[in-house]
C-alpha cells in the first residue's frame, strides 16, 4: 500500500497540491484522473521521488520515502514519466536493458538478458529491438519505455499518461497487458490517465484530483459516476452500460 499523508507542494508561489491524503491499495490498477493542471503528474512524481517531497509524508509498503535509500527504492518502484530524457541514438534492446540496472549495475547476466527478452516479447517489440529510439513512432517509444520499467521487476509500476501516442489497438492491448500484470503477477500499478473511460474499464481504484485537492477516491465502480465526473471536469456526462462495464458519454 502507498500511504500519502498531508502532502502539499508548491512551485514558486503557486500551490500545486494541498493537504493531499490518500491510500493506494496494492495488487491492482489505480487511475488518477482530473483536468489539466490538477496536480496529477506532480503527485505521481512525488510518489516516485522524481520530485522532492517537502511537506507531508509518503510511505510505500510501510517504508517512508524519507528513509528509503535510492537503491532500495529502485527495487520497489519503476516510473515512466511523460518526458523521459534518453539519448535518441540508443537501440531498443539497450534501452530496455537499462531496466535491469538496479539488479545488475550494468553487468547483465543470462537471467537479466532473459528478462529483457521477455519484456520485448510482452510489449511487442522484438521486431524493433535493433532499431534506434529516434527511428520509432511516438507510440512505439512509449511501449519501449514501459517495457524498460517492466524489466526493472518492481512491485510498483508508476505510469504518467501511458496511452499517449498509442492508437486504439495498442492502447487497448497495453491496458489488457497491465491488467494481466496486476492479476497474474500481483503488480501494483498507478497511472495518470486522461480518458475516464479507460479508467472505468480497467482500473480497480480511482482518485479524482482537481486544483491540487482530492475530490474522490475509492473503488472505481463506486466513485466514477456521472455526477463525480461532471463535477470534476465541468462537462455533462451520461452513463451507458456495456458488457465490459460503464461508458461515460461526454461527447
Amino acid at each position: 500500500m502507498i500511504t500519502i499523508n498531508n502532502v502539499s507542494h508548491k512551485i514558486g508561489a503557486n500551490d500545486i497540491l494541498t493537504n493531499v491524503t490518500a491510500e493506494i491499495p496494492a495488487n491492482g490498477i489505480t487511475a488518477i484522473v482530473g483536468p489539466n493542471g490538477a496536480g496529477k503528474s506532480t503527485l505521481l512524481n512525488l510518489i516516485g521521488r522524481q520530485t522532492t517531497l517537502n511537506d507531508g509524508d509518503i510511505q510505500i509498503d510501510g517504508s517512508s520515502l524519507h528513509s528509503t535509500s535510492t537503491d532500495k527504492l529502485a527495487l520497489k518502484i519503476a516510473l515512466v514519466a511523460q518526458d523521459v530524457g534518453v539519448a535518441s541514438r540508443i537501440k531498443i534492446k539497450e534501452l530496455i536493458a537499462f531496466g535491469r540496472w538496479p539488479h545488475s549495475k550494468g553487468r547483465l547476466n543470462d537471467f537479466d538478458k532473459e528478462i529483457v527478452e521477455a519484456a520485448m516479447e510482452r510489449f511487442d517489440l522484438v521486431d524493433l529491438k535493433d532499431r534506434f529510439l529516434d527511428q520509432l513512432s511516438g507510440g512505439q517509444r512509449q511501449r519501449a519505455f514501459i517495457a524498460m520499467a517492466f524489466a526493472q521487476e518492481t512491485d510498483w509500476l508508476l505510469l504518467d499518461e501511458p496511452l499517449n501516442n498509442l492508437d486504439m489497438f495498442h492502447a487497448r492491448a497495453l491496458m489488457n497487458e497491465l491488467k494481466l500484470l496486476a492479476v497474474e503477477n500481483q503488480k501494483s500499478i498507478v497511472m495518470v490517465i486522461h480518458d475516464v473511460n479507460y479508467a472505468a474499464r480497467w482500473s480497480d481504484y480511482c482518485i479524482g484530483l482537481d486544483f491540487g485537492k482530492i475530490k474522490f477516491a475509492g473503488a472505481t465502480q463506486d466513485v466514477l459516476t456521472a455526477k463525480s465526473v461532471e463535477q470534476l471536469f465541468q462537462v455533462n456526462v451520461s452513463v451507458l452500460g456495456s458488457p465490459n462495464g460503464i461508458i461515460l458519454d461526454h461527447y
